[in-house]
């Protein structure tokens, strides 16, 4: 039987794999929640019928979402995940020896399922330092205060329960929720077809924090190919790493981290357009003049 599971990516993309079967499918509260096998991309998580990750490309998301903030940081002991439930963010936070990560998931179910169907991907939430919060994201974020050194929002796309994680109003209680010289980060989108979404995002963003920028990396299956990673930070230079961490890693390493700030220059023209310096790490008027919330 020749099956294949096709998301409609963008208005005139969409993307097909091949699927050898069906594992779970699931109608949570919040969405439909489907793990398949395919041919190419081994199991697959999708949500309302988009793809959220596969286990052969999900290194390149996970890594460049957590390593970057990460490692920007000198010291991050606390960490805390919005979203994320399939585990992927958590397992690459852990390799920095943290003391404690608080993964805060709306929906029980995706967690449920890939610690069932993806091992690899959600093994570290069994991890004793990992606190599992079933609870909405928002208002998680804006009960936390000075507890966190890195926030990391692995959100899905700006639509149903996730449209609030790209508001200014979100951001401003991420800053409330870091400490004195913590860093966020959150996924912003493909640069080829959300770029309203990324300027929009990175204006709000550089009113609060003093340091902000864009970075982006490829992952295969996301739309495009070209993904965008949206950081602010209180202190540190985003776009430096402070420590190393390259052993064991398969997209992240050091010069990966400086050159993702790097940006094509169709991507420099949304970032100029946020009011960012076109290298995509710091306000348009140069050093820490972001508007304090």
């Amino acid at each position: 039987m020749d099956v294949w599971f096709t998301e409609n990516q963008a208005s005139g993309l969409r993307i097909s794999v091949q699927v050898t079967g069906v594992l779970e499918r699931r109608k949570s509260s919040y969405q439909e929640i489907v793990v398949t096998e395919t041919t190419g991309f081994g199991r697959m998580l999708t949500l309302d019928d988009v793809v959220q990750t596969t286990e052969r490309d999900e290194f390149t998301y996970h890594e460049m979402i957590c390593h970057v903030p990460m490692c920007a940081h000198p010291s991050p002991k606390c960490v805390l995940v919005v979203g994320g439930g399939d585990g992927g963010v958590v397992r690459e936070v852990l390799r920095h020896g943290v003391e404690r990560v608080d993964l805060v998931e709306i929906d029980e179910a995706v967690v449920e399922l890939s610690k069932k169907y993806l091992p690899t991907i959600s093994s570290a939430l069994t991890d004793p330092r990992v606190h599992v919060r079933i609870e909405d994201g928002i208002k998680a974020v804006r009960e936390a205060r000075s507890e966190y050194d890195v926030i990391i929002v692995d959100s899905t796309d700006p639509v149903g329960p996730a449209v609030g994680l790209f508001a200014e109003e979100f951001f401003r209680s991420i800053h409330g929720a870091l400490r004195d010289d913590g860093i966020f980060v959150a996924q912003t989108g493909s640069p080829f077809y959300f770029a309203e979404v990324i300027g929009g995002v990175l204006a709000g963003v550089r009113k609060i924090f003093p340091r902000s920028g864009l970075y982006v990396g490829c992952v295969p299956m996301y739309p495009g190919g070209l993904w965008s990673y949206t950081v602010g930070s209180k202190v540190h230079d985003p776009s430096v790493p402070k420590r190393r961490l390259d052993a064991g890693t398969r997209y992240y390493s050091p010069e990966v981290h400086t050159a993702a700030f790097a940006l094509p220059a169709f991507v420099k023209r949304v970032v100029e357009g946020a009011g960012l310096s076109s290298d995509g790490a710091g306000p348009a008027t140069g050093g820490a003049t972001g508007e304090k919330p």
